[in-house]
């Protein structure tokens, strides 16, 4: 006769109770140093012997049971967005998760491809968050802020290339940080007017999730090129080895001194396809970047680009720390972008 399998026993999940027995302490103790509540003082002694005993045991803090004691979530949910890959966005990301788990908080990221903008929000509201920040790429509407509000997020914050009309306080909670994308453009124009062109190429890249960056980039280079008589030429741009080389085809047709070729990565490509078409780099088309990337300044002729800094009055994660703490206060609008041209051979 066969026999079934024995079944595995019941793992037994480790309480705080567990952890104060092993720890000589109370519950409470253990819940405060697990929390990390500076408000009842323990000596630090003690707070190790109850995070070793917490270890020893395997003890994990049950996350809906704080929301419950605390009133609301320590949940901080970051949508998935069309982020260009670039050095300051993953720079500005990485800066701000780490910034929130010292807080103390849980970072959850979510996807969110092929939802609209408000089932978006509501999806996100489901979870409870405490704040959401909501990339580029990701709609956000006074409708949708105002879900995410009623369901306790008690700080919602667009981040983008411009302003959106979610972020300007059309709902209660709804808050703004903005990295300009038409001080790219502007900045490099102003480069390549100095150095005494007037006929300028701006590389439109086509791949998808890349016009809420590259159009303000236009906007921002013909806002410096027309007041100076200077011309600006929108040139599409896939970025395939094929593309490059049709469009440096026809550079003698375009009559262009210069190209912003909206990143390093598309200066790069474009500049070697202008070079095999027999264009001489600077001498008669000068090429800027942008991001600053290592691999431009190795190339010959070194890459012109722009430098784009975060400048904030005190960390993100310090400020969504503070909306949380204190709701209900003005909106709050920052321009977190600082640009500079770095002046280099290809320029």
């Amino acid at each position: 006769m066969s026999q079934l399998p024995k079944q595995p026993a019941e793992v037994s999940v480790p309480t705080s109770a567990d952890v104060a027995r092993l720890a000589g302490v109370s519950r409470a103790t253990v819940s405060y140093v697990l929390n990390n509540n500076a408000t009842v003082r323990i000596s630090e002694p003690t707070r190790r012997r109850v995070r070793e005993a917490a270890l020893q045991l395997g003890y994990v803090p049950h996350a809906a049971a704080r929301s419950l004691r605390a009133g609301h979530s320590r949940m901080v949910l970051l949508p998935s967005g069309h982020i260009p890959a670039g050095p300051l966005h993953q720079y500005f990301f990485e800066e701000l998760q780490s910034g929130l788990r010292r807080l103390d908080y849980t970072v959850v990221q979510y996807g969110s491809v092929g939802l609209t903008a408000d089932e978006a929000a509501t999806a996100w509201a489901e979870l409870r968050p405490v704040a959401v920040v909501v990339p580029p790429g990701i709609a956000l509407t006074p409708h949708g802020t105002g879900i995410l509000t009623r369901s306790g997020a008690k700080a919602v914050i667009t981040l983008g290339p411009g302003p959106v009309a979610g972020a300007h306080g059309l709902v209660a909670g709804a808050h703004g940080l903005v990295m300009d994308q038409r001080q790219v453009g502007a900045s490099a124009v102003e480069h390549l007017l100095a150095r005494g062109r007037r006929h300028i190429g701006v590389v439109m890249p086509q791949e998808p999730g890349r016009a809420p960056f590259s159009e303000p980039r236009l906007v921002g280079a013909r806002g410096v090129a027309e007041p100076a008589g200077a011309r600006v030429c929108p040139l599409p741009l896939r970025y395939e080895e094929e593309s490059a080389h049709r469009l440096a085809a026809r550079w003698p047709e375009l009559g262009l001194d210069a190209v912003f070729a909206y990143n390093d990565e598309y200066a790069m490509l474009l500049m070697r396809a202008l070079q095999d078409a027999g264009v001489a780099v600077p001498a008669d088309t000068a090429v800027i970047g942008a991001d600053d990337s290592l691999i431009g300044r190795l190339l010959r002729p070194r890459l012109s680009t722009v430098r784009m800094e975060l400048a904030m009055p005190q960390p993100l994660a310090e400020t969504i720390d503070r909306m949380v703490q204190h709701p209900g206060g003005p909106p709050v609008h920052q321009d977190l972008l600082r640009t500079s041209a770095v002046h280099r051979e290809s320029s």
